[in-house]
């Protein structure tokens, strides 16, 4: 299948859902309709998000990151086809299945090792960037530059799904209830296969998981453990693991993140501030939280205005 005839059915859906977040469990739509025309988008208060959001196509310009992990755009961008031998990308009506080549790359060959090592057919992958990167709508605040990606902590079952199963279907939650470590009913070693995979991947700099995530594979890790150290907890993260690749080599005007620390990260000083019940369990603000500050195309790199003001590639 051709990439232009992928890509047919995710521009005809593409939507951001009204929602304040769209979390990777939020169901999408398979009858979405298109963000309304921005009555100024001149204006240079309006927020970043509202101006990528509406792009459908990336922009026809050479590949290049611009910018930080949280605050960028990305020009030439590829798409991940929705389906692959060993991967299917889900809720195709946010069109979030593009990034940097690279990180297409890597997703395609875990998709590989998780067949290979943990016995899955396959991964379902979650959100990506959009085709240009930026600000999105609702969700992430990373994810802007095409080096971040989802992938769901639940196996690619062995046929095609519908297009209503990916817009309706959850992964499944891998942790307690009481969110002190994994469900054992529902935790595999093929989790911790997948999740190494991607760790020892050379460009992989981060993953983020949950916490009690963090604590299984600190637990059941054998052999070399020095893939631990990239392993990261974080909020959330309870469906899904979070990939972030480091900047493309001769990149420029791409803002690294400095590396995590080396150790392995599993002392129990390392993860004691994640299980305390004031974070698992936080206590409502005594004031009312004051309205996000959203990212204006001015706060972006310059080069972003560039980006946004292309054409659109052909696909």
């Amino acid at each position: 299948m051709t990439l232009r005839l992928i890509l047919i059915p995710l521009l005809a859906s593409f939507i951001v859902a009204a929602a304040a977040s769209a979390r990777a469990q939020d169901k999408g739509s398979v009858d979405p309709k298109p963000l309304p025309p921005l009555a100024n988008p001149n204006d240079p208060k309006i927020a970043a998000k509202e101006l990528f959001g509406r792009k459908l196509l990336p922009a026809a310009m050479p590949t290049r990151v611009i910018g930080f992990y949280a605050k960028g755009c990305l020009a030439g961008a590829k798409a991940l086809p929705i389906n692959g031998p060993t991967w299917q990308v889900m809720r195709l009506s946010r069109n979030r299945n593009w990034a940097h080549p690279d990180m297409v790359a890597l997703l395609e060959r875990l998709s590989a090792k998780a067949h290979r090592d943990a016995g899955w057919p396959g991964i379902l992958v979650g959100d990506m960037s959009q085709p240009r990167g930026g600000p999105m709508i609702t969700g992430h605040a990373s994810h802007q530059v095409g080096l971040d990606a989802d992938v769901w902590l639940t196996p690619m079952p062995n046929h095609r799904l519908s297009r209503e199963e990916r817009e309706d279907m959850s992964a499944v939650m891998m942790v307690r209830p009481d969110r002190l470590d994994i469900d054992p009913h529902v935790w595999t070693a093929g989790h911790l296969a997948v999740i190494r995979d991607a760790a020892l991947e050379p460009r992989v700099q981060r993953i983020f998981v949950n916490a009690a995530i963090k604590k299984a594979l600190c637990r059941e890790a054998k052999g070399d453990r020095s893939w631990l150290s990239k392993v990261r907890p974080f909020w959330g993260h309870d469906y899904h693991f979070h990939i972030r690749i480091t900047c493309p080599e001769g990149s420029k005007q791409c803002e690294p993140q400095q590396p995590p620390k080396e150790d392995e990260g599993c002392a129990p000083a390392d993860l004691a501030y994640w299980f305390k019940d004031s974070v698992l369990h936080p206590k409502p603000p005594k004031e009312p939280p004051k309205p996000p500050h959203w990212l204006t195309l001015a706060q972006l790199p310059l080069d972003c205005r560039q980006v946004l003001a292309a054409r659109p590639a052909r696909q």
